[in-house]
């Protein structure tokens, strides 16, 4: 049974492992760079809207004084606050989800979107520290109505990653909906999963499989903050 991924590697990466299967490690963390409520405007390009998320998270990565030792709650609480301004959680979770979406109260709409971040959260937070000396190059952007899409490569010393940002402009704001890194896409992959899951275990299985990765990962996180 295809199931929920969670094994990422960090550089000295303890990161937590439950069942809910194979890694998909920096499709997710590339997808956390750029998640949170949209508030770029449209008056930006979409590749502005990009870019100016990601030059801020990487300002972050890169800054000395948050790389000292007792600051990394600090770090991280400013990595995510920067990270919140470009990608809609609850359109992603939404198109991951599929069907069954339309089927959910408001209440459990809530509930599904803050555990499918949860489980983003996981793989990005053992492998963000990548990033700092990552480059980022903007190759090309397509625009079609009220949706975009912005083409990137991330080149580091040992690779280079191409990345498709796909973007909706929504009331005057562009905010990513889904990221296709070298042909495989976030929200296929998940959506994949999480089918596949409610199949064998149906959504109330699916909904307590992420909470036992929830439960796990906070209690990782407080067993290693400083």
């Amino acid at each position: 049974m295809s199931q929920i991924s969670n094994r990422a590697a960090g550089k000295k990466s303890n990161c937590s492992k439950t069942d809910l299967g194979m890694s998909w490690g920096l499709m997710a963390s590339m997808v956390v760079l750029l998640v949170g409520t949209p508030v770029a405007s449209a008056a930006q390009t979409a590749t502005e809207s990009v870019k100016s998320t990601i030059d801020e998270v990487i300002y972050v990565l890169n800054s000395e004084e948050l790389n000292q030792p007792g600051r990394s709650v600090e770090r991280r609480q400013k990595i995510e606050h920067a990270i919140r301004q470009g990608v809609s959680y609850e359109d992603m979770a939404k198109r991951a989800l599929g069907r069954p979406w339309l089927e959910l109260t408001d209440t459990e709409r809530q509930e599904f979107v803050a555990l499918f971040v949860q489980l983003l959260r996981d793989t990005f937070a053992c492998r963000i520290d990548h990033y700092a000396d990552e480059q980022v190059l903007y190759l090309s952007e397509q625009r079609e109505e009220n949706f975009a899409e912005v083409r990137a490569k991330l080149s580091g010393p040992k690779t280079e990653t191409v990345l498709d940002f796909r973007l909706a402009d929504v009331l005057g704001h562009w905010h990513v909906y889904d990221v296709v890194i070298d042909g495989a896409g976030i929200v296929s992959n998940y959506h994949a999963q999480f089918a596949s899951i409610i199949r064998t275990h149906s959504y109330t299985g699916l909904v307590n499989k992420m909470k036992e990765k929830t439960l796990v990962v906070k209690a990782f996180e407080t067993t290693t903050a400083p």
